[in-house]
């Protein structure tokens, strides 16, 4: 009878050193100077930084959900894991936290050193948009339980902020202006739904691209979630910001409440934006009606600050200043919607 080992087995070790090996260095490069130890060690070491009063630990963990079959369809790599790295800080970051370090669960039925290594240089680069450390993290090998040339990713961001300057949105009144910062696209939200629409429905190839537009859907669809940490730095710096928002899955009808105090909600201009064409070409290709698309996508807007009346122009400034689009979108409100009613109202 042949002998067994864990390479027959379907787990290479040497596979694994070897990854190791290839992103020590792409992981050196985002230390911060709180971080202690080195990538490879049993667990991540990071100190607090000096000269904090209270300081308050904030954590946040996310995935890029199905946006990965987009990128096994086309074979790229390179950005799914700036995607990562965005969906995690842009969570800690709404309540005024400093992004400290990033760990990362990088699993696959069968080790592919090189897409390892392109999925990672993403997490690392998206590192250092945030300003985090990529300080560890976990590869693991486990055959049979994804497709071959599959994997799965999870990230985990930790910040840390003052207890004194936490914004936790308590003190936004009716009357107070809300600014909405672009979106780069689709993000990382409501790929269940696009892959429906197109690939399904329309039966359109990845390399396709729609009429009037300037790039093929593979371009659109795998351009990486924005990452707005410094832009939040720049906003706060105003010491006008009340409230914070990522808006993620569920778009700006399921995000904004969960800022509001009870009672309130907001309005907001549809006019006062353009949305990016391919928010249209899904709404037209899966005759998907408009409440289902504030539901399901951004629409064209990432992220939400909102301030007291009057501040508007000074924060956003800080925030073009800091290389993003932003503008006033709206006012909150009072409105007294009943449990499960919208307390976003478009005008």
């Amino acid at each position: 009878m042949e002998k067994l080992t864990y390479q027959k087995a379907g787990v290479s070790i040497e596979a694994g050193d070897k990854l190791v090996e290839r992103i020590r260095p792409l992981a050196e490069k985002t230390l911060v100077p709180e971080a202690l130890g080195r990538l490879g060690g049993f667990s991540a070491l990071c100190a607090l930084p000096s000269g904090m009063r209270e300081p308050v630990m904030v954590s946040g963990t996310d995935g890029v959900g199905t946006k990965l079959k987009v990128a096994f369809m086309a074979d790229r790599h390179d950005t799914i894991g700036i995607d990562l790295v965005a969906m995690c800080v842009n969570d800690i970051i709404t309540s005024g936290a400093r992004p400290l370090f990033f760990l990362d669960y990088f699993a696959t039925g069968k080790l592919d050193v090189d897409r390892a290594t392109s999925v990672i240089r993403g997490i690392t680069g998206g590192c250092l948009q945030a300003g985090c450390a990529l300080l560890g993290g976990e590869t693991a090998e486990m055959p049979g339980l994804y497709r071959e040339n599959e994997y799965d990713l999870a990230g985990f961001a930790v910040g840390i902020v003052e207890r004194q300057s936490i914004i936790t949105g308590e003190t936004i009144s009716s009357g107070d202006s809300i600014i909405a910062v672009a979106s780069s696209g689709l993000h990382s939200n409501g790929y269940s739904l696009v892959r429906k629409v197109l690939f399904e429905r329309a039966a359109l190839a990845l390399d396709h691209r729609p009429k009037g537009f300037s790039e093929p859907l593979v371009d659109m669809l795998l351009r990486p979630t924005r990452i707005y940490v410094k832009a939040v730095e720049s906003a706060l710096s105003t010491g006008r910001v009340k409230g914070l928002c990522h808006i993620t899955g569920g778009g700006l009808v399921g995000n904004i409440p969960r800022i509001l105090p009870r009672g309130l909600g907001v309005e907001l201009e549809t006019r006062s934006w353009k949305r990016p064409a391919v928010f249209d070409l899904i709404a037209e290709l899966g005759e998907i009606e408009e409440e289902e698309m504030r539901r399901a996508f951004n629409l064209g807007i990432g992220f939400v600050v909102i301030t007291d009346k009057g501040a508007e122009t000074e924060v956003i400034e800080r925030l073009v200043e800091s290389g993003e689009n932003a503008w006033q979108v709206g006012t909150v409100s009072v409105m007294s919607a009943a449990v499960g009613e919208a307390r976003v109202r478009f005008i």
